[in-house]
């Protein structure tokens, strides 16, 4: 057992830090307000007034380090992990873009081949399937050439290969077989997002009925807001039952149009991304996400086309950005990269709170005011 001691411990239920001991035993959080005695069998570690954060939450990166979960093997996925953790993330979901079908079901194999939890590694939750059930319309940086209609039957399929990983569908839904796919989706246990769609507000808001929870990174590939159709970008910020996915890189989306959705949306509904490719902490130059070329400059990921594919963010960063772009203070930005994407994809028991039965997962700081991470701990211990 580890006893940490003399930390200022993050509350999510009081959006606050509080004075506190954690008991971490065999890699998990045994008490978060430890007030016993220390034992003979006790590790005691001092934080010396230290503030303990809990470990990110990224529901959509499609990798980082030079490799891309849609070409992981083994060891890719165990890069990836290692350099997510060191970077603060200690849990993510696997996101795969649009590809090949049986491309799609290896990269399925490979995330759940990597799902136990481990030291120095943040942990693969599940998998985010993006793509390829997309709006040619609205298609992105996504290849044409793989994108498919929406077909139930080969997402149960896909489905089915994911267990017993949680699993997350981003699609647009408003395609013909729409409410079926959802509906599918639901009973098979996964959690369903809108994402590059054209959908109306009105479809948009029909989606949310069906079992639509999310919107998949909001404001990017999505029909433009028109005074007299607010589509569906109005559709994430007006339905308060469903969470607003959010690039916080000052790239995909204005500063301003997250503050407009900080003050908009409940603030627990409000999730940090990502969407991080392979060139996340790599140096400039020429990547690629689902086996198509990406151009890298001054942190820019863009493709052949020049439409932006993905991002070189990591979440840390993201949160930093967010607290710039809106004004919140640390405590009121912490649950947007923790606790809210942990409950958008139903693994709040494991992860994104500092809680008894959570994973041991978190960051120390030693200033709030000017936050900057000063260690990250993964099962307990330090990597």
């Amino acid at each position: 057992m580890i006893l940490f001691r003399n930390g200022l411990v993050y509350s999510t239920m009081q959006r606050a830090f509080v004075k506190a001991d954690l008991l971490v035993e065999d890699g998990r959080i045994a008490d978060c307000d430890y007030r016993g005695c220390v034992t003979e069998d006790m590790t005691v570690i001092d934080c010396g007034g230290k503030y303990i954060m809990p470990g990110l939450v990224d529901a959509h990166t499609h990798g980082r380090a030079g490799y891309d979960f849609n070409r992981a093997g083994d060891e890719e996925c165990r890069a990836m992990r290692k350099s997510y953790a060191q970077a603060g993330t200690t849990t993510l979901m696997a996101t795969l873009a649009s590809d090949e079908f049986d491309s799609l079901i290896a990269s399925v194999d490979a995330a759940n081949k990597n799902r136990q939890p481990e030291e120095g590694m943040a942990t693969i939750a599940g998998v985010h399937l993006e793509g390829r059930y997309l709006s040619p319309k609205r298609r992105g940086a996504h290849a044409e050439e793989y994108l498919f209609p929406l077909d139930s039957d080969e997402l149960k399929v896909l489905l089915m290969r994911m267990l017993p990983l949680p699993a997350h569908v981003s699609a647009a839904v408003e395609l013909e077989g729409g409410q079926k796919f959802v509906k599918t989706a639901k009973e098979l246990g996964a959690t369903v997002g809108m994402v590059h769609s054209d959908a109306t507000y009105a479809e948009a808001m029909d989606a949310v009925q069906w079992g639509v929870t999310s919107f998949t990174h909001t404001f990017n590939a999505m029909r433009p807001i028109h005074h007299r159709e607010p589509g569906n970008m109005i559709a994430s910020l007006m339905c308060d039952g469903a969470y607003t996915e959010l690039i916080c890189d000052g790239e995909h989306v204005h500063p301003a149009m997250i503050k407009m959705a900080s003050r908009t949306k409940p603030h627990d509904k409000l999730v940090l991304v990502t969407d991080s490719m392979e060139a996340a902490g790599c140096c400039d130059g020429t990547y690629s996400i689902a086996g198509l070329p990406v151009y890298v400059k001054d942190g820019r990921a863009v493709n052949s086309e020049g439409a932006l594919a993905g991002s070189t963010l990591d979440l840390w960063k993201a949160l930093i950005n967010f607290m710039s772009f809106t004004g919140r203070t640390l405590e009121e930005a912490i649950p947007c990269a923790t606790s809210n994407p942990a409950a958008m994809l139903g693994i709040s028991g494991d992860c994104g709170s500092i809680r008894n039965g959570a994973r041991a997962d978190f960051i120390m700081l030693e200033n709030k005011n000017e936050p900057a991470i000063e260690s990250v701990w993964v099962c307990g211990a330090r990597i």
